[in-house]
């Protein structure tokens, strides 16, 4: 990857460097400056990519790729490079990081030089700005896609991410005129970046409650408009927000709801299966006897009927919220994945009203990479299994009475180095249930 990526560095700088490259030509001649410009920001990026160190992560690579499908775009006659720039944009906003967000916001400003009437330039602008918490700045982008934006189904979700991010707003401005005297408040507004605005919102509960006593009214009513702020900014509202009833859990909730009980997590395999199936089998009465019965991404072996008191399933692909929705019956259901706006929309997307009675909030998204957590991946990197991100999250939990594992063997064996930390964990394993026991 490390020659791959000077010698697309090269490439983008001597494209976008030499006047007379063939790119997509403007009707007076030459090349358009908004895609040369593009070049230049790539390969600006690229080059901070390159000192970085070696690459490890999949997401930036493919952004690597993206600008190089983008490099080839412009340096082909006749080629259309508009559509591998907004590509490109919506790689860098997908790969996570504050750069690559402003590299988004950057690609998307020389994508409206190129098209003012872009619907689809205006979105990926509104997205940068709004991953990089400029709301006001994304509500803007946002209602020109609107304006642009013919297909009324494709622009709901747009339509609720700006009534998040007014009614987010909203809050400040309340809590600024419960004190509109407070030399504090007046460091809050709807108008800072999210991270200040957080900051300071914070800093303006802290000190009104130290001087007037959690009891005053003006004082409960600005921590509630503070709590959905911080609502706001993980979740954008549902038609259900609930799902049928549902409720959303974090950490702590998760920790009551395991604390002192028995849990196992079934492999899902045809012999795991047709064993727990047979009636009066030794498997089905040994998995009726815990207190909870934990299931894993997409349960194709065992009964529809067979219970499920906790199903996890980690996302995965370039469009998570792209497959069938989650409508096996669990009380609580955890789904783990990254980018957060990837995670929120298959949440709504897949999530199916009723199948659950609780589901895990962005608190439980990715516990193996949240420092409040499992404080990072101590373990190296690479992919996890999601039974083995359950197995770390409940031991991280540390409430659980007993935590098994049945039928993790043959197709369901888990990684190598995740069958390592479990050897080192292990109380006993019955060869017959094929069981293994950690706490």
């Amino acid at each position: 990857m490390g020659q791959t990526l000077t010698g697309l560095l090269t490439s983008v700088r001597a494209i976008a460097g030499r006047p007379g490259t063939p790119t997509r030509e403007r009707p007076g001649g030459g090349p358009d400056p908004a895609l040369l410009a593009a070049l230049r920001l790539c390969g600006d990026h690229l080059a901070a990519l390159a000192a970085s160190g070696p690459l490890t992560d999949a997401r930036r690579t493919r952004l690597i790729a993206s600008i190089g499908t983008l490099t080839t775009a412009c340096s082909t006659p006749g080629a259309d490079a508009f559509d591998a720039l907004l590509r490109t944009g919506q790689q860098a906003l997908d790969s996570g990081g504050d750069a690559e967000a402003r590299l988004a916001l950057a690609l998307a400003d020389e994508a409206i030089a190129l098209r003012a009437r872009s619907k689809g330039a205006w979105r990926l602008r509104g997205n940068a700005l709004d991953a990089l918490g400029r709301g006001e700045e994304a509500i803007t982008a946002y209602e020109r896609h609107l304006a642009l934006q013919q297909n009324t189904a494709a622009s709901r979700d747009v339509e609720r991410r700006i009534a998040t991010l007014r009614a987010a707003g909203d809050r400040i401005d309340e809590a600024l005129a419960l004190f509109a005297d407070g030399a504090a408040g007046l460091r809050l507004s709807r108008h800072l970046p999210a991270a200040e605005a957080r900051t300071a919102f914070t800093e303006l509960v802290r000190l009104r409650t130290a001087e007037l006593g959690a009891a005053d009214p003006a004082v409960c009513r600005l921590a509630a408009l503070y709590a959905e702020h911080r609502r706001l900014a993980d979740r954008d509202p549902m038609a259900d927000p609930l799902l049928g009833g549902a409720e959303p859990i974090g950490v702590p909730g998760l920790r009551r709801l395991v604390a002192g009980r028995t849990v196992c997590l079934v492999a899902d395999t045809p012999s795991t299966a047709e064993q727990e199936q047979r009636p009066g089998g030794s498997l089905a009465a040994l998995i009726e006897g815990y207190d909870l019965v934990v299931r894993c991404d997409a349960v194709r072996h065992a009964a529809p009927t067979a219970r499920t008191d906790l199903h996890a399933v980690t996302l995965h692909g370039d469009a998570p919220w792209q497959g069938p929705g989650w409508d096996r019956r669990a009380a609580a259901r955890l789904v783990f994945g990254d980018p957060l706006p990837h995670w929120r929309l298959a949440l709504r997307s897949r999530l199916v009203p009723g199948a659950q009675d609780r589901v895990g909030d962005a608190t439980l998204r990715r516990p193996l990479h949240d420092p409040a957590l499992l404080g990072g991946r101590p373990d190296g990197e690479g992919p996890a299994s999601t039974a083995y991100t359950v197995l770390r999250l409940l031991d991280f939990l540390g409430t659980p009475a007993r935590v098994d594992l049945i039928g993790f063997e043959g197709p369901a064996a888990l990684f190598p180095r995740e069958r390592e930390w479990i050897g080192a964990r292990t109380g006993n394993a019955d060869d017959t249930a094929v069981r293994i026991t950690l706490r």
